[in-house]
C-alpha cells in the first residue's frame, strides 16, 4: 500500500494542465449554449468541477479528482446529472469523452 502525500495545506485540486484542459471544453460548451456556469469545490480528500446549464440546476457533469482512488478505480470520475457514474480512469481526457461527445452531437 502507497502513501499519497497530501498538497501542501491538505486540499486537493486541479494543477493547470488539468484546469486548461477542463476549461477548453467548458469554452466549446459555453460556445455552443449549453453550459452556462460552474463550479470549483477543494476539500482534503477531492477536487470537483461542476458545470451547470442553469445556476439554479442541478449540476449536468461534475468531474471529481479523488487521488486516493488512483491504483483503483482511477483518480477522475465523471458523474452525470442524475448521480450516474460515466466513466472513470487516471487519463483526464478519456473520462471527458462523454462530454465531448455531446458536444459533437450538438454540432450535427
Amino acid at each position: 500500500m502507497s502513501v499519497i502525500p497530501l498538497p501542501v495545506g491538505g486540499q486537493i485540486v486541479f494543477d493547470r494542465a488539468e484546469l486548461e484542459h477542463v476549461l477548453q471544453l467548458y469554452g466549446r460548451m459555453v460556445a455552443a449554449g449549453e453550459w452556462r456556469d460552474y463550479a470549483i469545490d477543494f476539500t482534503n480528500r477531492q477536487a470537483v468541477f461542476s458545470v451547470f446549464r442553469r445556476a439554479s440546476e442541478r449540476p449536468e457533469f461534475r468531474l471529481i479528482k479523488e487521488p486516493a482512488l488512483r491504483m483503483k478505480q482511477g483518480q477522475y470520475s465523471l458523474i452525470g446529472e442524475a448521480g450516474q457514474t460515466l466513466k472513470r480512469g487516471n487519463d483526464l481526457a478519456s473520462v471527458l469523452a462523454p462530454a465531448a461527445r455531446r458536444l459533437l452531437k450538438l454540432a450535427d
